[in-house]
């Protein structure tokens, strides 16, 4: 009997549940399952539909079950800093709001009249992003703070569902840190920053690490379903899953968890929370096993899913590419100006920076993708000088994973911005991941190494140079 591994991958846009079995050696992956996701305006806010979500979950899970590819492990993994404030008897207090929603705008200032900018990445070590928990429960104490009264626990997007499959409510380590309240000295909650902060610390529950068993469905979910099934804890955040599926061990290798942002860094074993790393704008999020990612959160293919929406002819991605590597534009905007966030128009904002500071304006499709991909690329390079400064160290590769490994005329200017030799590979990492915690959990590695080695000789990947 095989023993099959379930991940269901929540991502912005869509979601899908990838099922993976060990066959000679080698980890097998088959998609089950996918479905649509998307942020909706409800009351005025930009919302998640959890129900929905949820819905689609258990849907392919029945879909599972009707090929007769019952998982005997599952985990689910999505975006990070999004959560939800349960009350007393477990109801969701307000609205679910998205990452993108404007509520966080001006929250930063408040938090830092309770503690400097400076003081509090020194604590956390986590960059500063508008989005980040902390600047949306301040939004939540300005708006709404009888919700942050009556919350009895917080959970982030993946716990929630979890505790809806299981009854059993965890807090997964690596969304946690994306919160700016977990102390990378004690990889536990900041309790004192969460006090000073005034949030209800007794919503904040215990921390758990990838790997823990959350627990089995419980007979309503059994009776739905038409099965069981034990739910283990993935890196749920969805870039924690990703970084683990780089298939080397190797030291002097940086990573690019390459979709809709581009998460660009190095594994390390404690964080650094210096000056010199906020001043270059790098996080230290948590990883698996105490690991911590240190890395830059650039814009990413955001930016040319964007422009290619609004295209008038419909092209594919590989014609985008095409068109671009036809041009000679050498201009270069720079991909984490916040006027790439979240604009009416992507193309406007690209020919307005453009226009801003003195280069050539790009007109054509293949002019606007040229100077996308160039400017993600540039981006990269510039990051590998950064970490390589402030690191002393040198880096001999870079190994991109996810869907932007698919990205060959992207992944070709990578190796040209950076002098780097460029891995691309495996795309489905975020699956693969979470596959590989659950594995590790139940002894099909015997460490994080062998996993790895693993993955590299079970998925193509090509080479850039």
């Amino acid at each position: 009997m095989r023993t099959y591994y379930l991940a269901v991958d929540i991502g912005a846009s869509s979601g899908r549940h990838m099922l993976a079995w060990m066959e000679d050696g080698r980890i097998q992956l088959e998609e089950i399952y996918r479905f649509p996701n998307g942020m909706k305006q409800k009351n005025g806010t930009l919302c998640w539909d959890i129900k929905a979500l949820f819905d689609e979950i258990k849907n392919g899970l029945r879909k599972c079950g009707e090929l007769g590819k019952i998982p005997c492990f599952m985990g689910i993994d999505t975006w990070a800093v999004d959560y939800v404030l349960l009350d007393q008897n477990d109801r969701i207090l307000g609205e679910t709001a998205g990452y993108r929603d404007s509520r966080t705008e001006g929250m930063d200032e408040k938090v830092y009249e309770i503690i400097p900018q400076s003081e509090l990445y020194a604590r956390t070590g986590i960059q500063k992003q508008i989005f980040n928990t902390i600047y949306q429960l301040m939004a939540v104490k300005q708006l709404h703070p009888e919700y942050l009264e009556q919350a009895q626990s917080m959970l982030m997007i993946p716990d929630y569902f979890h505790f809806l499959l299981t009854g059993i409510k965890k807090m997964e380590y690596t969304n946690a840190t994306s919160t700016q309240l977990i102390s990378p000295k004690t990889n536990d909650w900041d309790y004192e920053l969460i006090d000073l902060l005034g949030y209800n610390s007794e919503m904040f529950m215990p921390v758990s690490m990838p790997g823990t068993i959350v627990g089995n469905f419980t007979e309503e979910i059994q009776k739905e379903i038409g099965f069981d099934c034990t739910v283990v804890l993935p890196a749920t955040h969805d870039t924690g899953s990703a970084v683990l599926a780089v298939p080397v061990n190797d030291d002097h290798a940086i990573y690019i968890s390459s979709g809709t942002w581009s998460l660009m860094g190095i594994e390390r074993k404690e964080a650094d929370c210096s000056m010199r790393s906020m001043q270059a704008n790098f996080t230290n999020e948590g990883g698996y096993d105490y690991r911590f990612r240190y890395l830059k959160n650039i814009m990413g293919l955001w930016m040319i899913q964007s422009v290619k929406k609004e295209f008038e002819e419909e092209l594919s991605f590989a014609e985008i590419c095409g068109r671009a590597s036809k041009e000679s534009i050498e201009s270069i905007v720079d991909c984490n100006d916040d006027s790439f966030f979240a604009p009416e128009s992507m193309i406007s904002a690209v020919k307005e920076f453009c226009r801003r500071t003195g280069q050539p304006v790009p007109e054509t499709v293949g002019e606007i993708a040229a100077v996308v991909y160039n400017s993600l690329a540039y981006c990269y390079g510039e990051t590998v000088r950064e970490i390589e400064t402030i690191t002393g160290n040198t880096f001999d590769s870079i190994c991109v994973v996810g869907g932007g490994a698919n990205a060959g005329y992207l992944n070709e200017l990578t190796a040209k911005y950076t002098g780097k030799k460029v891995s691309a590979g495996p795309t489905e990492a975020t699956a693969i991941g979470n596959i590989a915690v659950q594995m590790l959990r139940n002894g099909e590695f015997a460490d994080l190494k062998e996993a790895r080695n693993c993955i590299g000789q079970s998925f193509d990947i090509k080479y850039y140079e």
